[in-house]
C-alpha cells in the first residue's frame, strides 16, 4: 500500500473520530446550518492566510472564530431571524473569500481542492496537526460534555442549575471552528458539515444513550472514510465526495434497519 494512501487513511480516521461526538451535539442542537456557515467562511481564511503569509489552518481558525462570535452576538437581537443571519454571513464570507483570491493575480490556488478536499495530498505534518488538534478538541468535549448535554436538553433548566450557558456556547462554537480548520483538507469546506452530521444522524436510531450515539457516529465515520478512500482508489473517484457518499449509504441503512428488524421479528 502506497505511503500517500496510508497518510490519507490516518488523516481521515483522525477527523472521523473527532466528528462523531461533535457532530452528535450539532444534530441534537440543530446547528447544521451554523456549521455550514463556519465551513463557508473557511475560504476567506484561506485567502487571508495566503495574503498575510501565515499558516492556512491559523487563518481558517481565526476567521471561523470571528464569524462564530458575530453569529452569537447578533443572534441576541430580535430584529433579524437567526436563519437569515446565518445565510447572510455564510454567503458573504464565501463571496469575500472568492473576491480576495481573485485580487491575488500572481497566486494560483486550487479552489477545487479547498472546496471538496484533497485527502490524498495530506502529508505526515498534516496528520500530526489533525491528531494534536483533534486531541485538544476531544479533551475539551469531554470536559464540556455534561454542561453541553444539560444545555441541549433544556437551556433554562441548565441555567437554573448553575451551568455557565454563554461560556459553554462560546466554547462549543470555538470547538466547531477548530474542527473546521482541522478537517478542511480532508473533505473540503463544502463537505465538512456532511461528515459531521451524516454519521451522527445515522447513529441516532441505533443508540440508546448520548454516549452510545457519539461512539457509533465515530465508528460510522471511520468506516465511511475507509470505504470512501478505497472506492476512490479503485474507481478513480474524488476522495472527499466518496467519503460523504459512503456515510450517506450508512444513513439510508440506519433508516431501513428498524423496519427490517421488525419484519424479521414478525
Amino acid at each position: 500500500m502506497d505511503e500517500f494512501f496510508l497518510r490519507a487513511l490516518a488523516g481521515g480516521i483522525g477527523v472521523a473520530l473527532l466528528a462523531g461526538p461533535l457532530g452528535s451535539f450539532i444534530v441534537w442542537r440543530r446547528m447544521a446550518f451554523f456549521g455550514d456557515t463556519l465551513a463557508h467562511s473557511a475560504l476567506l481564511g484561506v485567502a487571508l492566510g495566503f495574503l498575510l503569509g501565515i499558516d492556512l489552518t491559523i487563518g481558517i481558525f481565526g476567521v471561523c472564530i470571528v464569524v462564530a462570535l458575530l453569529l452569537l452576538a447578533w443572534q441576541r437581537q430580535q430584529r433579524i431571524a437567526g436563519d437569515t443571519l446565518l445565510g447572510i454571513l455564510s454567503h458573504t464570507s464565501l463571496s469575500l473569500g472568492l473576491v480576495t483570491v481573485a485580487f491575488m493575480t500572481t497566486l494560483r490556488i486550487d479552489l477545487m481542492g479547498y472546496l471538496f478536499g484533497d485527502v490524498l495530498a495530506v502529508g505526515w505534518r498534516d496528520v500530526a496537526a489533525i491528531y494534536i488538534g483533534g486531541g485538544v478538541v476531544m479533551a475539551l468535549i469531554l470536559w464540556l460534555w455534561r454542561p453541553l448535554l444539560s444545555l441541549t436538553v433544556h437551556e433554562e433548566l441548565a441555567r437554573v442549575e448553575g451551568v455557565p450557558v454563554e461560556r459553554v456556547k462560546i466554547g462549543f462554537v470555538l470547538l466547531m471552528a477548530l474542527t473546521v480548520a482541522i478537517a478542511m483538507k480532508i473533505v473540503g469546506m463544502l463537505l465538512i458539515t456532511s461528515l459531521l452530521i451524516i454519521p451522527a444522524a445515522a447513529a441516532r436510531s441505533l443508540a440508546r444513550t448520548p454516549e452510545q450515539m457519539a461512539v457509533i457516529a465515530s465508528a460510522i465515520g471511520v468506516v465511511s472514510v475507509i470505504g470512501g478512500l478505497f472506492g476512490s482508489l479503485n474507481f478513480d473517484l474524488p476522495s472527499g465526495p466518496a467519503i460523504v457518499a459512503t456515510a450517506a449509504l450508512f444513513f439510508v441503512a440506519s433508516l431501513l434497519a428498524p423496519a427490517l428488524a421488525n419484519r424479521m421479528r414478525a
